[in-house]
């Protein structure tokens, strides 16, 4: 049987600190066009997607919203970019996170979210991605190449 293009890769991950909160970042390099991760989690009631106050719902189609809170689904720490190192594509009901280039240890994963989601949620507060705040990023990169410099 010939490998899915839906299988995850089993690339190592980690949740660490990020500019919005916690995010994902790649422990290895990942290479462009693979399957990341699957963005998982209990399918919603039409009741329960307009009471969740769940910040991880992910509209799979008009019918069928799902609940991403459980920890076990790592790909909930995935942020938004607007200029981003990640695609999500949905296959059979099922949310995949596929790599849009290459991807280097250290990078935070990111796909965008949609102009409907950026413009209620993320627009108003601002959006925090190196795109749309360079001078943000390139000051905590610098911090890190100076902690990797100084042996800290």
């Amino acid at each position: 049987m010939a490998n899915s293009k839906y299988k995850p890769g089993g690339f190592g991950l980690a949740v660490k600190k990020a500019r919005a909160g916690r995010g994902l970042f790649a422990k290895e390099d990942i290479p462009k066009g693979v399957c990341i991760t699957e963005y998982f989690g209990r399918t919603l009631t039409e009741d329960e997607e307009y009471t969740s106050r769940s910040r991880y719902l992910f509209e799979v189609t008009p019918n069928k919203t799902i609940d991403g809170w459980n920890k076990r689904n790592t790909a909930r720490y995935i942020n938004h970019s607007c200029r981003p190192n990640c695609e999500v594509e949905i296959r059979k009901g099922r949310v995949w996170v596929m790599a849009k280039r290459n991807i280097k240890p250290g990078e935070e994963l990111a796909y965008n979210y949609g102009k409907n989601y950026v413009e209620s949620f993320i627009k108003p507060i601002g959006c925090r991605c190196a795109k749309c705040q360079p001078a943000l990023h390139a000051a905590n990169g610098a911090r890190v190449k100076a902690k990797m410099k100084n042996g800290a």
